[in-house]
């Protein structure tokens, strides 16, 4: 992996990271029509450790009141009903399911799932799926209200990101709006929770680096720099843009995308593995 390959990747996972595009599948596409050779899986966690340290950031007072509230419940009864105890447990639960067949199959995730054809597949059903999230959920609910089944719902949603093409943040969010949280709502939620996922799996995958694919410790944190800088502007653009608007610009893209691979599949300009 030379420099130019890090930086442009690396870009690529700031601006797709928290939009419900798939940052994996961008990844993949993009690698491939350069001519690179694929990163890997391993590149890809470790660069969302930049990402993540752009949600910790950003969402750094409402990550640090969940904790002490978590924290301090553990000891003060009274605590365990406030909606900040509750969320920090729900976080920690609703991380099961991702790390559970994250675990389980992670040859197939690292391997098979990354063909284009899936990934295309992925980007257009969960594009639909988004969709029609955001045309019949009420929209009403927000996270004070998030109840264990909500909270474990959206948990084993996020754990669908497993597979290239889907999105984590597409995901969680369709799987809260399908249960009546409002946009922003269902966002933040979404950032909060990737945040120990994404970070035990790039703990987790860092042992890959260097052997996995084509990838080398100097490029990778460069990439993952690139990435925490460019994920940061975006969270803040994301925010502010989903509170007034709807998620159909990323379904239509996330369409049109998924046929445009096909197209390049079906005419040689792209080889699915």
């Amino acid at each position: 992996m030379g420099w130019i390959e890090a930086i442009v990747l690396g870009l690529v996972q700031g601006l797709t990271e928290f939009l419900p595009i798939s940052s994996s599948a961008h990844l993949r596409i993009v690698g491939d029509l350069a001519g690179w050779d694929d990163p890997g899986a391993a590149f890809t966690a470790v660069s969302q450790i930049g990402t993540e340290t752009a949600v910790l950031i950003y969402f750094r007072r409402d990550i640090a009141r969940i904790i002490v509230t978590w924290v301090r419940s553990l000891r003060d009864r009274e605590l365990r009903s406030d909606p900040d105890a509750r969320i920090g447990w729900l976080i920690i639960v609703g991380t099961i399911p991702i790390g559970f067949f994250g675990f389980v199959f992670r040859d197939t995730i690292t391997g098979p799932l990354r063909d284009l054809r899936i990934v295309a597949t992925s980007l257009i059903v969960l594009g639909i799926v988004l969709a029609i999230a955001d045309r019949v959920g009420s929209r009403e609910r927000v996270l004070t209200r998030l109840t264990p089944r909500h909270g474990v719902t959206i948990g084993f949603a996020q754990a669908l990101a497993l597979i290239p093409g889907v999105s984590r943040s597409g995901a969680t969010t369709s799987a809260a709006l399908f249960l009546g949280y409002t946009r922003a709502e269902a966002a933040r939620y979404a950032f909060l929770l990737a945040v120990p996922a994404v970070l035990i799996s790039g703990i987790f995958k860092a042992f890959d680096i260097g052997s996995e694919g084509d990838t080398a410790w100097p490029q990778t944190i460069v990439g993952t720099l690139v990435a925490g800088i460019v994920g940061y502007l975006v969270i803040a653009f994301f925010m502010r843009y989903i509170s007034t608007h709807t998620f159909t610009p990323f379904v239509i893209y996330r369409i049109g995308l998924g046929v445009l691979v096909f197209t390049l599949l079906a005419t040689g300009g792209l080889t699915p593995r």
